[in-house]
């Protein structure tokens, strides 16, 4: 079983625990009150835990700014209209509309669920109308408060793992396009595995933003920037093999691109400020053009795209500066100092 699917596991038992507890809990809070419909609570906690925190907050809040958009619109067509059935499919086509108009459509089933309970008893006094809105607030209460316990810790651990698995993969990658470029055989299917890697970034983007809405804090998004950088610098590494596989036979000078990159892989590191790395390259770009000029077309067509390796390897590195660029002093101080 590998991570991911233990990681997956893991968030189903405790959202469905979560979901549990919160649904029971609402109900008996609701029932000890004598509410009418006290289950009802138990299901606007079920609707409104989903998976981060500020997604449960920012639900919360507008389930209880549209309940009173609910029960006027509710007013206006259960009593004054004999066909229940068209008053409530009226009433319901104007609540999706505003939901879908305001961005708002998570509201819409709880909003629907209070409906009925108007339909049925079409009782619109005060009391009832308290009593409606104590099931939904009893229900995102519990909501809300469950939604403050998470596995962040575990969380934070398991991105840190991910970083120097990132690594790990670039630096393979790097050592196998080496290769390419020395003519040495490779064990490894390069295709394969930078596409492996490009799935895998994809899943640890989403486990970033998924950890800082989780948190109420801001510094959690130097994951997000981390991961996205490497994102980035892995499709340099696509398009570079894509390079190299239109080489017709590799010249002598590719020995030269191949050491830039065996010095660069260990430098492939989350801590890493690649301005040194940079002025190399920059270096090695003044070498080249005091090199004898290429006799052959293919001659001429191979040092072409020998040079543009080195501008991917190039852009490689900026993604990596920018990074580093964009990290503020707080950043700085509890990622890298610490």
């Amino acid at each position: 079983m590998d991570k991911e699917y233990k990681i997956k596991i893991g968030k189903i038992i405790f959202q469905a625990a979560k979901i549990a507890v919160g649904s029971c809990g609402a109900i008996s809070i609701a029932m000890a009150l004598n509410l009418e419909y006290a289950t009802t609570a138990g299901i606007i906690t079920l609707l409104s835990i989903v998976p981060t925190k500020w997604d449960t907050l920012k639900l919360s809040m507008y389930r209880v700014i549209t309940f009173l958009l609910s029960v006027i619109v509710a007013w206006t067509f259960f009593q004054h209209m004999d066909s229940e059935w068209l008053a409530y499919g009226l009433f319901i086509f104007l609540l999706v509309v505003f939901s879908e108009w305001t961005g708002l459509k998570a509201t819409i089933s709880v909003n629907a669920v209070t409906g009925t309970h108007f339909l049925m008893t079409h009782d619109f006094s005060l009391e009832f109308i308290l009593n409606e809105f104590l099931l939904v607030l009893i229900g995102i209460g519990f909501a809300a408060v469950l939604n403050l316990f998470h596995y962040n810790n575990a969380q934070q651990r398991s991105l840190v793992e991910d970083m120097r698995y990132v690594e790990r993969k670039l630096q393979q990658i790097m050592e196998e396009l080496e290769k390419y470029l020395r003519n040495i055989p490779m064990d490894e299917n390069v295709w394969d595995d930078i596409i492996s890697l490009e799935k895998k970034l994809e899943y640890h983007v989403e486990a970033a933003y998924e950890y800082q809405n989780n948190t109420f804090q801001s510094h959690p998004g130097y994951y997000i920037d981390y991961f996205e950088m490497r994102t980035k610098q892995c499709n340099v590494l696509h398009n570079l093999h894509y390079e190299m596989k239109k080489i017709r036979y590799i010249p002598k000078e590719a020995d030269i691109v191949a050491d830039y990159i065996s010095y660069l892989r260990p430098f492939v590191t989350e801590k890493n400020d690649p301005t040194p790395q940079i002025e190399k390259l920059h270096e090695l770009f003044d070498e080249i053009h005091y090199y004898e000029l290429p006799k052959t077309t293919d001659d001429f067509e191979s040092r072409a795209k020998l040079y543009h390796i080195l501008m991917d390897l190039e852009e490689f590195l900026i993604f990596n500066r920018r990074f580093v660029e964009g990290l503020d002093e707080r950043q700085r101080r509890i990622y890298w100092e610490e």
